[in-house]
């Protein structure tokens, strides 16, 4: 019987543990497996719960959808040869409860790696040709182990964002999102929507509002399940259909193939679709996306006569400009619970000119400098806060605000520390 490695990977390393004689990564099934976490029970007005209303069919679609999150992809099914995690679940996960229950479909204190370069004209190098610009900490194989590049002048670090009420931000119409421009600055608040084109849809869209990740840089859910299905899992799917060479070098990526194959370049390597399963008869990515359509906002908490007080002030300062307390959804081919619902989501979902807060790195419509408007209702179950994770308390959070957003941070700062304190309780409440 051949010998195959067998491959321990964890997210932010890999390492070949030992030899063996048969693959030990797991395989999907049709009803996957639990894997060492339990799942928070479903209460009303819990993290993580379905959207209230849902029909016989949708709630199964939820449900399959909820599981499939939780499935560890093994090599089998087409797992790197690069990734960051096996399975959603692994870098969404919060908030954990003081038993070690998880929460399917939150944030992480995760971070994954960017790096690039500026070039001689003052441009963003995403460093294409070694495989820039998400760095893919997890690998099949010792030999296709990627490293930030040394060319790299740029390197950044994001935390996973959270899914809640991801549907009813999908369902919010584009002209609502381009609304929200200050055309004239407002306290030093412009503000740019996103304008991308989306690929996965049943004809090519151009002219979509992107709204979701730090960059804005998808505009839907099922993009963003393919785009995350190959970019974090390694795995190509039926939107993106070409594996990642480990440092651009296409010789390790044929060399990882599985046994037998003989491919001698990248046009000849095999896809690997994943296949419609049972109960749904939908593949992954329909499964990813209908879970994440359907997944409920975070339950607010009853504001407190403190948070009543700090909600007047965060009015007052005017973080309300970025901050946008809600919008309304429009029409919705999914389901009737996203349709002309009220959406507290404490965004605008425009990119802003964030100064020293930026990460560097240009991505799809995004300049180096800007970033989303970091949705803020749930805030009180994501630390550590900001894109990277840099800051441990909302406090801090607060303070590092910069470009667009320094007049109104430097207002925040001038108050007394009990008024300061009332905004944050405001905010640990919605």
């Amino acid at each position: 019987m051949k010998q195959t490695l067998k491959v321990v990977a964890v997210l932010g390393f890999s390492f070949v543990a030992s030899l063996a004689t048969s693959q030990t990564l797991p395989r999907r099934a049709g009803h996957p497996p639990r894997i060492g976490q339990k799942q928070l029970p479903h209460t009303p007005a819990q993290f993580g719960d379905p959207l209230p209303g849902l029909t016989t069919d949708q709630t199964t679609n939820f449900t399959v959808g909820q599981a499939q999150f939780q499935t560890p992809d093994g090599i089998a099914d087409g797992l790197g040869p690069i990734f960051n995690a096996q399975s959603c679940v692994a870098c969404h996960d919060q908030p954990l409860t003081s038993t070690g229950a998880v929460t399917i479909g939150g944030a992480s204190a995760i971070t994954e790696t960017r790096f690039g370069a500026t070039n001689a004209d003052g441009t963003f190098n995403p460093l294409t040709s070694e495989d820039g610009t998400l760095l893919h900490q997890s690998s099949i194989v010792p030999a296709a182990q990627e490293t930030v590049p040394k060319d790299a002048t740029i390197v950044a670090h994001r935390k996973t964002t959270p899914l809640f009420g991801a549907g009813l931000i999908e369902a919010i119409p584009d002209s609502t999102i381009m609304a929200n421009v200050h055309t004239t600055p407002i306290d030093g608040v412009v503000g740019r929507a996103a304008v991308l084109t989306d690929a996965v849809t049943t004809e090519i869209h151009t002219n979509m509002v992107g709204r979701f990740g730090w960059k804005c840089q998808e505009s839907t859910l099922l993009a963003f399940s393919g785009d995350a299905y190959l970019n974090e899992m390694g795995v190509t799917n039926r939107f993106f259909t070409t594996d990642f060479a480990p440092d651009g070098n296409e010789a390790v990526l044929v060399a990882t193939e599985p046994d037998g194959y003989t491919a001698t370049s990248l046009q000849d390597l095999p896809e690997n679709p994943a296949l419609p399963e049972s109960p749904t008869n939908k593949d992954d990515l329909a499964r990813f996306t209908d879970f994440m359509e359907l997944l409920a906002p975070p339950p607010p908490l009853p504001l407190s006569r403190e948070a009543l007080r700090g909600q007047q002030l965060f009015t007052q300062l005017n973080c309300v400009a970025c901050h946008k307390p809600s919008m309304q959804t429009g029409p919705s081919t999914v389901s009737p619970s996203l349709a002309f619902k009220n959406v507290p989501l404490y965004s605008d979902l425009l990119l802003h000119r964030m100064g020293s807060l930026g990460d560097g790195i240009a991505q799809a419509a995004a300049r180096t400098d800007e970033m989303r408007t970091a949705p803020l209702w749930g805030l009180r179950e994501r630390a550590p806060y900001l894109h990277d994770g840099r800051a441990a308390t909302i406090l801090e959070a607060i303070t590092l605000h910069d470009g667009e957003a320094l007049m109104i941070r430097n207002r925040f700062v001038s108050l007394p520390k009990d008024d300061q304190n009332a905004i944050i309780a405001f905010l640990n409440s919605i």
